[in-house]
């Protein structure tokens, strides 16, 4: 198992190799887990993560969501399926269809769990869990299990840079809504 653990301004970030089975077979998949601390309190970061509005701020720069069969509702719903195009640094197209489903949304234990896949990525599972550490302090983690053959070890450390990218923007979310921008 290779670990690879840094840490940056109060980010933890790790990528482990896993074997997991694939369609029959098993495969070497990588697990990538992105934690960050967030000055908010659970309830409203709980309000906003289930927004797709959220989603599309945090990832501006990194990616472009184009969704193809249906607009992205205003809130995320379990069990709703959309696809997407996706375009690298807002221009570049990559993997095609990209289809996302909420396959679990849990207000009891703040979790979101999606299944997610493309021409290029067989296999991107993402695990959003929220923890209290305080009244106004949250732990707020990225989990994704994912698989792209050949292509896994170069497709997991861009996602560990889009997944850190995705943190950065959520602590300028969270700025803005403690000084009320």
């Amino acid at each position: 198992m290779t670990v690879i653990i840094e840490f940056n301004n109060g980010m933890d970030s790790k990528i482990e190799k896993v074997k997991i089975n694939y369609r029959g077979n098993k495969i070497t998949a990588r697990n990538l887990i992105v934690s960050s601390v967030f000055h908010i309190n659970i309830n409203e970061a709980w309000h906003e993560v289930q927004k797709s509005a959220l989603l599309e701020f945090i990832c501006k720069g990194k990616v472009k969501f184009k969704p193809i069969t249906i607009k992205f509702p205003t809130y995320w719903k379990e069990g709703l399926s959309v696809k997407t195009k996706m375009l690298l640094y807002g221009f570049i197209p990559f993997g095609g269809i990209h289809t996302i489903t909420f396959s679990k949304i849990d207000s009891k234990k703040f979790t979101i769990v999606t299944k997610e896949n493309d021409a290029i990525v067989k296999l991107w599972n993402h695990k959003i869990f929220i923890e209290k550490i305080d009244e106004n302090r949250i732990r707020y983690t990225d989990k994704i299990e994912l698989y792209a053959g050949i292509l896994t070890s170069f497709v997991s450390y861009w996602a560990k840079s889009f997944y850190e990218h995705r943190q950065k923007r959520w602590q300028l979310f969270v700025s803005n809504v403690n000084e009320g921008v």
